[in-house]
Parts: C-alpha cells; sequence; structure tokens
C-alpha cells in the first residue's frame, strides 16, 4: 500500500525589513539573513541603500522603489512574486511605511494573496517615544508637520486637546518655526521633548516647556541639525490639574462664564480657583 506525500505549497513572500536610523549594530541578524536570501531587494534610494548592504556583504540584487516610482514599477515588483520569487522592501532607515514609502506595495500584495511578513527593528518613533519620560500608554504619530505656517498652525490647533502624546518627524530646517507654532498654539508651558540624531554620534534628547524649548534650539544652531523627531506631552498632561478636573471646568465654562466655572469647579474638587481660572485664560474652548 502506497501513500502520496502532502504537498506544501510555499507562498512568495514579501519582507518589509527594518534598517538602521544611524548606529549600524543595531541591525538585527534576521533582518542580515533576509537580504542575503530574498532574489530582490526593493529600496527607496538604492545609492543611500548600496554602502548598508556592503557593509553586512549583502550582494543581492537591488531596485529603487520610493513614493514617486510609477504603476510600472509597481507592477514589476508585484511580477517579482507573482513569478514565486522572494522580495524585501527597505527604506532609507528604519521601519518602511512608517513615514516612508511602501504601503501601495503592501497593499497590493495582500490583495494578490501574498504573504507579507514584517522584519522588526530600528523605529524613530518608538526609540524617541521611550525615552521621552511622556506618557506612552497612549500616543499618536503625525507625520511630519506642514512645511506653510498657516497649515502647520492650523494642524495644531487641530490637536490643542488631545490627550495623548503627540509625535511628529520634523525637517531641522523647520525646526524653529515649528516649535514657535507650539508656543503660540498649545502655549509656553507645554512640555515638548526633541529627539535629534538617534543612535548617532551627536545624539540630544532635551525634555522642556515649549517657551525654553525655542530658546534652546533658537541659541545652539547644532539643534537645528540632523534628523528630529518632536514629541508633545497631550492636553492637560503637564499643567498640574487632573484630567477628570479639566473635564468638569470645560462643562461648567460651557455655560457660566469663566469666573464663575472656576469658583464652582474649585467648590467641587478642592482645586484652587486662581489655578482654573488660569487654566481656563490659557486653554479657551
Amino acid at each position: 500500500m502506497t501513500s502520496e506525500a502532502s504537498v506544501v505549497e510555499i507562498s512568495p513572500t514579501l519582507y518589509v525589513v527594518a534598517t538602521p536610523i544611524g548606529n549600524l549594530a543595531d541591525m538585527v541578524p534576521r533582518a542580515i539573513e533576509v537580504l542575503q536570501t530574498v532574489a530582490l531587494i526593493a529600496a527607496e534610494d538604492t545609492r543611500h541603500s548600496r554602502p548598508l548592504l556592503k557593509h553586512f556583504d549583502i550582494d543581492t540584487p537591488l531596485v529603487a522603489y520610493h513614493d514617486h516610482s510609477n504603476n510600472a514599477a509597481l507592477e514589476r515588483l508585484l511580477g517579482h512574486l507573482r513569478d514565486g520569487k522572494d522580495l524585501a522592501l527597505i527604506s532609507d532607515a528604519g521601519t518602511p511605511l512608517v513615514s516612508d514609502p511602501g504601503y501601495r506595495l503592501v497593499d497590493l500584495a495582500l490583495r494578490e494573496g501574498f504573504k507579507v511578513v514584517p522584519i522588526p527593528g530600528a523605529c524613530a518613533v518608538i526609540a524617541a517615544l521611550s525615552v521621552a519620560g511622556l506618557p506612552s500608554d497612549r500616543f499618536m504619530f503625525e507625520g511630519f508637520l506642514p512645511a506653510k505656517q498657516h497649515a502647520r498652525q492650523a494642524t495644531l490647533t487641530a490637536l490643542v486637546r488631545e490627550r495623548r502624546t503627540m509625535i511628529f518627524y520634523e525637517a531641522p530646517h523647520r525646526l524653529r518655526d515649528s516649535l514657535a507654532d507650539v508656543l503660540t498654539v498649545m502655549g509656553p508651558e507645554r512640555t515638548v521633548v526633541l529627539a535629534r540624531e538617534i543612535t548617532k554620534l551627536f545624539e540630544t534628547v532635551k525634555r522642556l516647556p515649549a517657551a525654553e524649548m525655542l530658546e534652546w534650539v533658537s541659541a545652539d544652531s547644532n539643534q537645528q541639525r540632523g534628523e528630529c523627531v518632536l514629541l508633545i506631552a497631550g492636553f492637560g498632561g503637564d499643567d498640574g490639574i487632573p484630567v477628570a478636573v479639566i473635564e468638569i471646568l470645560d462643562v461648567l465654562r460651557g455655560e457660566l462664564p469663566l469666573k464663575q466655572a472656576a469658583a464652582l469647579c474649585a467648590k467641587i474638587t478642592g482645586i484652587k480657583k486662581n489655578q482654573l481660572y488660569q487654566y481656563g485664560i490659557e486653554n479657551p474652548l
């Protein structure tokens, strides 16, 4: 009696591979192994990625894939998977798709039934959050702030009452302008953290109130260079007034003048009337 061996169908795989954001020692062994064994690597900028691959003796063929790649380039990569060959996606640094290209490729690969596997590693957002000393149980990542002041202030205004820790990437030449807008929109006491050049030689992590952060960055041109992650404390998280008290005050001042609302809220909660009144002045509804 004979039995037929079961046939296991192996699906071609798209690997989304994180690479170091500065220190090459942060390259994980699994990432090296995957990049050495796939048939093709799609990179945001091949000129940027070649030195990294050379450092780890990776001679896998390399092609460009970025936000401006046309549909033909996308189809060529999908065709590679359709031919049964594994593919790796990398960005210039960090985890692909986190404010980097790759979404369309991953989306279509999944739609066509291909396996998509993450190879975790460095990510500037998470690295900055881990050392910021801000609440990390709930946070939001907004990518880059708008380049134009009006749009940037509108974005910050929409987030002024956001209670989660907010994380942004920022270009160094716009850092001072963005900090000035944070100061204008969110007030001088809102806590801001600048995480700059993470894992690199001149790594800096600084936490200050918005007014002091702007002054500190303006006084040191070195802080206006390199890769920047900007973190902003959530609404009500750093003013000494519990969020529950702020919610009571907001309800009251929705019905009463601020002075009366602050006085009544003080009686209910035990928080000083002047502190509540000052908070209301600085944070209008």
